[in-house]
């Protein structure tokens, strides 16, 4: 490697997502290849100066041997080189692995003890450490003494690099003990120097094979004293050693310098950002918003820089529509208000009173009393004079709480919705569990839902909405309850987006109760409030919204991919640089190639626009039936920003829910 190929790539790996943190383990791995710094001297007598010493301690009991470990052949990994002058061996080879501190006189002396917590996984940070009496902590702990050097050995730690060298202990004994979940090598020769050891135990070159060869379940695999003490390490003269050292202190301080301004670039980014929304937010006229939105589109990539920024957007724009913001005044309605459609609310109740029977006669009258009991008391915030302020208890045809039974599942049967199948206004269909025609006419029993209705769910999470999907059959799971509505007058979607905007998520957790699970009691859910408008505005600014969030949705995908592509780069320049992958890199993902069983249909809504529905539409002209691959070829594009424009048109109905789908990888040719 040489500067101008370091320079050329720099930028691509520095901006990357976790780009700093990538070149800090470069510098790690270059430096244990030999890259950092010229070489001059031999490694040869230096090793065999260790060898001489190491004899010598043998000799007087003072090196804990580990002969199994030391037949097992020193094999060089192929993938990688080191400088002529350097000599490959191994940490069993010129240290002491796992030592015991011995003490003659052990009564009332104190020791440091170091928890995993006191390790950091910044280079070379601080130990945090406490003393205590040395006969509390000799046994049961992993010793270590200053200038030993430590790895932690359990996932995650491990994989993290939380790794020190031992120094600054409390004690005047310079002895400790702490978390037995590390691995310590202790220098028996000076010429080898414990910076240089450190470095190649935080390298890519340890860390990568470390991670492969660990042992044990998920969640506990360990790296084993094998691994460690017998994987090939790359030996400079003890000059060589001091310099690279050197060298990558220095580096690391560079690194420091560059997150911090990273960091900083992203607060001001953050503030700026946040001043545009509060602009779009606070705008008081047509012209001001249509004013405040270009500046907002205009520096989208300025102001944007991953995903989950767009959520502000999205955010925003839910607040700003549910409050009338997003209409002009040429379009509100002249002849209705709210309080005319609350009022053909209540007229429809009675009419369904009128025709119900049985069950349903049993939920209009208990709906009844709870109107009639009801105590209303207005919120502040500012919607058009026309609209009216309802409580979900009013505006709907009726509210119902869930079976609170457990559910017996079966393998094969009726979609139980459960609240973590609800996420964002979508109710996802694909890893439900299932209930026999037995338990859904049981939990159904008050009301068999139906298309359209919405689920909402009241804990775990808290205030998460959906509709019921056309052409399936579902029923509702634990902590949920049903909202159905007046659809000649309510537009069921409309209720969605009012739910999902911040003012109403606000006013919902300003009800919740309990300490370490929040979760909102029925009665106050039937007493939040939505704004009610016409009809008619109820149906434009599901109309903006649903291009809104498509926008959204387009961003997001925009900014994953524009991520996703950068780290591809950085693994890129990282890899021609070392000539090795980081932790973080990924080896190129195969494409399966794949089929949908199920075909891509039409839906029963027709879609305002092809631009909102684009699929809807290349279905339309293929006659109303495609696979998913030949759409998505068709479509272009990344293959999410497919998937997720293919979730939206099912969504609303433009595209039917795929019945039995089911991905299959193909045989490659």
């Amino acid at each position: 490697m040489d500067a101008k190929q370091f320079l050329a790539e720099f930028g691509h790996i520095a901006n990357a997502p976790g780009g700093v943190q990538r070149l800090r383990e470069m510098i790690y791995q270059l430096a244990v290849t030999g890259l950092l710094s010229q070489q001059v001297e031999d490694a040869k007598s230096l090793l065999q100066k260790i060898e001489l010493e190491r004899e010598r301690l043998i000799k007087k009991g003072k090196y804990k041997r580990i002969p199994k470990l030391e037949k097992e052949p020193l094999l060089v990994a192929r993938n990688i080189s080191i400088p002529k002058a350097w000599v490959w061996t191994r940490l069993l080879d010129i240290g002491e692995i796992s030592p015991k501190n011995k003490l003659e006189d052990e009564e009332g002396k104190i020791a440091d003890f170091i928890p995993m917590s006191g390790i950091s996984e910044l280079h070379k940070a601080v130990l945090v450490s406490e003393v205590r009496g040395w006969n509390e902590i000799k046994k049961g702990y992993t010793h270590f003494a200053n200038n030993d050097v430590v790895v932690a050995k359990i996932t995650p730690c491990f994989e993290n690099g939380k790794a020190a060298v031992i120094r600054g202990l409390q004690s005047e004994l310079g002895i400790g003990a702490g978390t037995t979940e590390l691995h310590v090598v202790r220098m028996i020769h000076e010429g080898v120097l414990p910076d240089y050891v450190y470095i190649f135990l935080r390298s890519p070159y340890f860390k990568v094979e470390g991670e492969k060869n660990m042992t044990g379940t998920a969640g506990q695999k360990r790296l084993p004293t094998e691994f460690f003490a017998t994987y090939p390490f790359p030996l400079p003269p003890t000059e060589e050693q001091s310099r690279i050292v050197a060298k990558v202190d220095e580096l690391m301080a560079l690194c420091d310098k560059l997150e911090a301004q990273q960091q900083k670039k992203r607060q001001l980014q953050n503030k700026l950002r946040q001043s545009v929304l509060q602009a779009v937010a606070n705008a008081e006229s047509p012209k001001e918003l249509q004013d405040s939105w270009g500046r907002l589109a205009g520096n989208f990539s300025h102001l944007f820089a991953e995903a989950e920024d767009v959520e502000e957007l999205r955010s925003l724009i839910l607040d700003l529509a549910v409050s009338g913001k997003l209409l002009t005044p040429d379009m509100f309605s002249k002849t209705q208000t709210g309080k005319d459609v609350l009022t053909k609310i209540e007229h429809l109740r009675k009419l369904w009173m009128g025709k119900a029977k049985d069950q349903e006669l049993k939920e209009a009258k208990a709906m009844f009393t709870k109107l009639r009991n009801q105590r209303v008391n207005f919120p502040i915030d500012v919607i058009p004079q026309h609209w009216q302020w309802v409580t979900l208890l009013q505006a709907a045809q009726v509210v119902i709480d869930c079976d609170h039974k457990t559910p017996q599942y079966v393998e094969n049967g009726i979609h139980l919705i459960r609240t973590t199948d609800i996420r964002n206004g979508i109710m996802n269909l694909s890893n439900t569990r299932k209930v026999s025609d037995e338990g859904y006419r049981s939990r159904s029993r008050r009301l068999t839902p139906k298309a359209g209705d919405i689920f909402f769910t009241r804990e775990a999470p808290m205030g998460e909405a959906a509709l019921v999907p056309k052409c399936q059959t579902v029923c509702l799971g634990q902590r949920l309850m049903l909202i159905r509505v007046f659809e000649e007058v309510l537009d069921n979607q409309f209720v969605i987006y009012a739910i999902r905007s911040p003012s109403f998520q606000k006013r919902l957790s300003n009800d919740a109760v309990g300490m370490t699970v929040k979760h909102i009691n029925v009665k106050d859910v039937e007493n939040l409030f939505i704004p009610l408008p016409p009809r008619q505005e109820q149906a434009l600014i599901v109309q903006q919204l649903n291009q809104f969030m498509l926008q959204c949705d387009s961003f997001g995908v925009q900014l994953r991919s524009a991520q996703k592509t950068a780290e591809r780069l950085a693994t890129a320049a990282i890899a021609s640089l070392t000539g090795i992958s980081t932790p973080q890199q990924e080896e190129p993902m195969k494409v399966p190639q794949t089929e949908l069983k199920a075909p891509v249909r039409l839906g029963t809504a027709q879609p305002p626009s092809n631009m909102q529905a684009p699929l809807a539409s290349l279905l339309a002209r293929h006659n109303g039936e495609m696979g998913a691959n030949d759409l998505w070829q068709r479509f272009g594009g990344e293959v999410d920003a497919f998937y997720a424009q293919l979730k939206t048109e099912v969504m609303h109905g433009w595209i039917a829910e795929p019945t039995g789908a089911q991905m299959l990888e193909k045989e490659a040719d």
